[in-house]
């Protein structure tokens, strides 16, 4: 099993559903090389967007300030969007 990778959102305002990756803990940030601000967050209809989704800022680095530590039973519970198209959410499992 995976203990960490990244979720690429190819088109801006189309949300990609989280990586089929059980667990109970993840870690998430914004990659390093993004540009813009990426949404994380599911709105129970299998959706998330800068109106209902979890703000990372881009360039963010993995220290307490800038990560965001999540409780889900997988991570494909998550969707995830991005203001630019390419963007990345990089994501560790901490269980």
């Amino acid at each position: 099993m995976a203990r960490s990778g990244q979720v690429t959102v190819t088109t801006t305002g189309t949300a990609v559903q989280g990586t089929n990756q059980p667990g109970n803990r993840f870690a998430l940030a914004a990659h390093p090389d993004n540009t813009d601000t990426i949404w994380v967050g599911n709105d129970d209809a299998g959706d998330v967007s800068s109106s209902n989704g979890f703000p990372l800022s881009p360039g963010a680095t993995v220290d307490p300030g800038s990560i965001l530590e999540i409780i889900v039973g997988n991570l494909n519970e998550l969707w995830v969007d991005a203001d630019v198209g390419g963007e990345k959410l990089c994501w560790i499992r901490l269980n």
